[in-house]
């Protein structure tokens, strides 16, 4: 959940200003009527015209957006929240659906480059993918504060000096003003009265907390290493949008620099992408594109197509001419093998095994674990008979990705079964697998470590 999104400007009824941007004046918005009234200003009301409300019935409250019905390139988003008020937000009309996603399921708002506040707590960026749970684990940021508007209107500002904007006077590529807590203590004045308003010590500006502070962040040399890369090649992912780079927490003349935490949480999404676990069974080498698995069909194959192609006085005169050597054939036989060695997914189509193994899996412990109490039972109770752990050991080292996603289907369905907490479940995996895989125990354990659900999970 990298979250790159810089809204243009808040509406003036916003309760949580974002810092530096302009406000807008939204009375047009039939705020107070709530989200479903939101969407039909802009919901099939016209080309270039959309909206969107949907209901928060577990986070509480609702979201929604619109199209602003004289600026089509620009779009109001809100969320409101019945205890912790309202964010008011002007974006561009292209980044709507985004921000809608990204305030599912408990963000209220975000700050410091995706730091986000659900009303009681502060949480890093989301980057870790959680594949049981099947989202981002909550990782929260240490000794954080909500920075209020009340802490910021210390009496040295001056209201005069600014001035709420109309939608027709927004441009989207300039500057914030210099002077935003004089326009923080107009939107105070202008706003505050209002019935539904919230009174400014409960009005969020942003976050204080100390992995935040200036000597603590980190640019990207720091960031590159934290991620096993170059800092060239860190800047070309920023550059390209690819590799999933979290937003920067600040910029610091004109530098990117993020929380050392934040870096290491992507450094730890990058271990435990599908790229990641490919990588730990890897063989090494000029045929390192292939698993280890695939690297030891392809060195069977290389010997059995040498033979049959040498070895056989009979079939060796009907092809061999005198350029020809041993040296010529051995290579020739290395590239056949290789090429069965990238056919394993002909051989034995993953997505088949991914489904016989799970169902493999639940088969064998359903016959120890039915009818128990699934909150009593521990992680050395849980072992697969020899040769289904053989199976899981046999997809992990030929399709490490594969396995992956089926330890996660499998841990979610015992979980969902039997009351095993996902970690204690994957504690009887790695036992088994301790006892019955044929990879080296480093590899094996790093492979895991990757794969199975960590200590934060579910926090």
């Amino acid at each position: 959940m990298s979250f790159h999104l810089q809204p243009l400007a808040n509406g003036l009824r916003t309760d949580h200003p974002v810092p530096g941007i302009p406000f807008v004046d939204d009375s047009h918005l039939p705020l107070d009527d709530g989200g479903e009234a939101i969407e039909a200003v802009g919901r099939n009301a016209g080309r270039g015209m959309w909206g969107r409300f949907d209901p928060e019935r577990v986070a509480g409250g609702w979201r929604a957006f619109t199209t602003d019905p004289s600026r089509h390139d620009l779009t109001w988003a809100v969320r409101s929240h019945p205890e912790h008020g309202r964010t008011v937000l002007l974006i561009r009309s292209g980044q709507a659906a985004d921000l809608h996603s990204e305030w599912h399921n408990g963000p209220l708002l975000f700050r410091a480059g995706g730091y986000w506040w659900d009303g009681t707590h502060w949480y890093r960026p989301g980057q870790v993918w959680d594949r049981v749970a099947e989202e981002f684990e909550r990782r929260k940021a240490r000794a954080a504060v909500a920075v209020t508007a009340a802490d910021l209107l210390d009496g040295s500002t001056s209201p005069e000096r600014a001035a709420v904007l109309n939608v027709a006077g927004v441009d989207k590529e300039a500057p914030g003003p210099e002077n935003w807590a004089d326009h923080l203590a107009l939107w105070a004045q202008l706003s505050r009265g209002a019935a539904r308003a919230l009174p400014l010590e409960k009005c969020v500006v942003n976050v204080s907390c100390p992995e935040l502070a200036g000597d603590q962040l980190i640019g990207v040399p720091e960031m590159a290493a934290l991620g096993g890369i170059g800092a060239s090649t860190l800047r070309a992912y920023i550059a390209r949008n690819e590799s999933d780079v979290p937003a920067p927490q600040a910029l610091v003349a004109g530098r990117a620099m993020w929380s050392r935490p934040v870096g290491q949480d992507w450094a730890e999404s990058r271990r435990r992408s599908s790229e990641g676990v490919r990588a730990v069974v890897s063989a090494s080498g000029e045929h390192n594109g292939l698993s280890l698995g695939a690297e030891s069909v392809r060195q069977r194959f290389t010997e059995d197509f040498f033979r049959a192609l040498w070895e056989k006085p009979g079939r060796r005169s009907q092809w061999v001419l005198r350029s020809r050597n041993q040296e010529a054939v051995r290579d020739v036989a290395d590239d056949l093998a290789c090429t069965v060695a990238l056919s394993l997914d002909r051989i034995l189509p993953p997505d088949l095994l991914r489904t016989t193994v799970r169902h493999a899996i639940l088969d064998d412990l359903g016959q120890d674990l039915g009818g128990r109490d699934g909150a009593e039972v521990k992680g050395y109770e849980i072992r697969l008979t020899m040769q289904v752990a053989k199976m899981l050991d046999w997809l992990i080292r030929h399709h490490p990705d594969v396995a992956q996603h089926t330890i996660g289907d499998t841990l979610r369905q015992i979980e969902s079964r039997w009351g095993i907490p996902s970690r204690v479940a994957g504690e009887g995996l790695r036992a088994s697998l301790e006892m019955d895989s044929e990879l080296e125990e480093t590899v094996l354990t790093e492979y895991l470590d990757r794969v199975l659900p960590t200590a934060t999970s579910g926090s």
